[in-house]
């Protein structure tokens, strides 16, 4: 179990946590000079069971340092809030207590020290006090504590009741859950060299992990050398642990406190998040859209602005106490994920104005407080990921990027919950693991079959649209590979056939005219003898006797009909020829790491470049290579060209 210490300056917490636990936390030579907590100061106390360990962050009490507080009180399971019986409630400990509640914490205690400076009516009267003052929030009748770090009073009584948390505190998931480490220290030790200390959130970490830091312009990964928990030396720490990481390959001049250390593929960096807020209570003004505010995630503390998305009454703002959901939008990135804690500072970080939890870490910048988007955010506010995963599948018409999504929510790759029965899911090398539910996937299937019916009525004479310009007509703005895979699943069911790069039902034939087909037979041997250059259509009409509107018109019917294939206007090739063209770039493409380039292809075909681009650009086109910068990637689950298949 983590303990966090709040309170007003000089009521006690790092004399309290030494008389607990025997450690001074207080390790800086300015600390000492002048008597007060300046940054983050960690201790420990043995429960008594002997695997058990209490860890202690003890937080400066100054107004200035609020700031360094927030960065130890994120990841703590208990609170324990410090008021001196001398002095009483005073201003910090309104704010700490803010700052606890607003994180959500429901279990602490508060100590009221310095007992021994007062008489006992005195010390009565200020644990009345602090009871009404928790009144209210999330820690309404916690208990209260009189207590003496000097004399020793009452500490049995705080020790018991300490260890009586620590063992109803619930471990933190691990299983499933990426590792997230906030970083709240960074420094070198002589014989280890970069060290990095913070609390674990989530997951769990082992000696020669591969770790990233994050957010970095860098891309910045580092290996585990040496692990301490609880400040122990350990092979493997877990989530809930004070931790320090010795890192191989990273200097510290490249870490700060507010980044974070996490396994890879859950590291993330945004500038606009979406969450779920509580103005404080005791706020005497609403919170409105475009107030700059402190953002506090983790150890971070960087600016930006609240987008109120929930308006009640037209009003475009939070009333004190009232719950919403609100859109951050920051200055500069930050890591965070799904279920976060964040706290909000006014701008000039006087005073905690509100708290919450980040419900979607990649929040649009366009459309957020559509319908559809309010939908998709009730979906991610609830409780469990496999409720919120199928939630969302449920309101994104054009479907999820679950590998985004496990990043949003912190989860291993492999720890995907079951999708519902009967949803879509495809796996593309550019674009990743991408689900469509089973609603939306019944929704685009019949808006197919319509589309292909509407087509056959108006154009009985061609076979089909292209892919490409059915999923235009039918599905604009779904995302590409599940437009694949539907089609694909279509084309397994019966439903529709595919024909080089034609769609078309399995009712509708395609007939030529007696005189198209005597054409047809005519050029068949010109086209197959024209190899990978193609034949042009005047060439065709000029070697036939035949007039180059009738072969235009007889070839623009057989490309329709997918006989041939149009490379560009007027340059025609026969099927066998593209299944050739295309096996060889598919065979470029294994040789080169998934790319094709103009030059490697002209190689492997002996055409001029310029050919070849066309071949690429149409091969981009019916979706069997996808153009990226200056390449051309195969799509690795792309069956064009493959045989007869899709």
């Amino acid at each position: 179990m983590i303990v966090g210490t709040a309170g007003h300056i000089d009521h006690g917490k790092t004399t309290l946590v030494r008389a607990l636990t025997g450690v001074d936390t207080d390790r800086l030579p300015e600390e000492k000079r002048r008597g007060i907590s300046i940054e983050l100061g960690y201790a420990f106390l043995d429960a008594p069971q002997a695997d058990e360990r209490i860890g202690f962050i003890d937080v400066p009490g100054h107004e200035r340092l609020v700031h360094t507080m927030l960065a130890g009180a994120t990841g703590i399971d208990y609170g324990l809030l410090l008021v001196a019986a001398d002095d009483g409630v005073m201003p910090q400990t309104r704010e700490h207590l803010a700052v606890l509640s607003l994180l959500g914490l429901s279990r602490g205690a508060v100590a009221v020290t310095k007992v021994d400076r007062s008489d006992v009516e005195r010390v009565a009267a200020v644990q009345d006090e602090v009871a009404a003052l928790l009144d209210g929030t999330s820690l309404a009748g916690a208990p209260v504590l009189p207590v003496s770090a000097q004399t020793g009073a009452g500490l049995a009584a705080l020790r018991e009741l300490l260890f009586d948390a620590a063992r109803s505190t619930a471990q933190r998931a691990t299983e499933g859950a990426a590792f997230r480490l906030a970083i709240d220290r960074a420094f070198t030790l002589a014989g280890v060299g970069t060290v990095v200390t913070g609390t674990v959130h989530a997951g769990r970490v082992q000696i020669g992990d591969e770790l990233a830091i994050t957010p970095s312009a860098k891309g910045l990964r580092a290996r585990v050398r040496s692990l301490h928990a609880q400040n122990h030396v350990v092979t493997e720490a877990h989530a809930g642990q004070r931790c320090a990481v010795a890192l191989v390959g990273i200097s510290k001049d490249d870490i700060e406190r507010g980044q974070w250390l996490t396994a890879p593929h859950a590291a993330l960096e945004t500038q606009r998040l979406d969450a779920t807020l509580t103005l404080w209570h005791g706020e005497a003004k609403p919170l409105r859209s475009g107030t700059p505010v402190h953002v506090h995630i983790g150890a971070s503390d960087v600016m930006g602005t609240v987008a109120v998305l929930d308006r009640p009454e037209a009003q475009d703002a939070l009333a004190p106490g009232a719950r919403g959901r609100v859109q951050i939008v920051l200055n500069q990135p930050i890591a965070a994920w799904r279920g976060d804690h964040v706290v909000l500072r006014d701008n000039s970080a006087s005073r905690t104005l509100a708290g919450g939890e980040v419900l979607d870490p990649f929040a649009p910048t366009r459309y957020r407080r559509t319908p559809q988007r309010l939908v998709e955010l009730a979906a991610w506010s609830l409780p469990h990921a496999e409720a919120r995963l199928a939630a969302l599948l449920a309101a994104a018409t054009n479907g999820v990027a679950l590998r985004r999504w496990a990043c949003a929510e912190g989860l291993d790759t492999a720890a995907l919950p079951p999708l519902p029965e009967g949803s879509l899911r495809t796996i593309d090398a550019t674009e990743g693991d991408w689900a469509l539910g089973a609603e939306h996937r019944a929704m685009v299937r019949a808006a197919v079959l319509t589309a292909l019916q509407v087509f056959h009525t108006q154009r009985p004479d061609e076979l089909g649209p292209d892919a490409g310009r059915l999923r235009r007509l039918a599905a604009p703005r779904l995302r590409e590979p599940l437009w694949r895979a539907l089609l694909a699943a279509l084309l397994v069911q019966g439903e529709v056939v595919v024909r080089g790069s034609f769609v078309h039902l399995p009712e509708h034939g395609f007939r030529l005219s007696a005189a198209d087909q005597r054409l047809a037979q005519k050029i068949a041997p010109l086209l197959a003898a024209a190899g990978f250059e193609g034949s042009w259509a005047r060439d065709l009409a000029r070697a036939t006797n035949e007039s180059e509107a009738l072969m235009r018109t007889t070839l623009a019917r057989l490309a329709s009909g997918g006989e041939l294939h149009q490379v560009v206007k007027d340059l025609f090739y026969p099927t066998d020829c593209m299944l050739k063209l295309a096996a060889l770039a598919r065979g470029v493409a294994a040789e080169h790491g998934g790319e094709v380039t103009a030059g490697t292809f002209r190689d492997a075909t002996d055409l001029g470049r310029k050919r070849a681009i066309q071949l690429l650009e149409y091969f981009d086109h019916v979706g069997l290579l996808r153009r990226v910068g200056d390449v051309h990637r195969l799509r690795s689950d792309s069956t064009v060209f493959a045989g007869e298949a899709v």
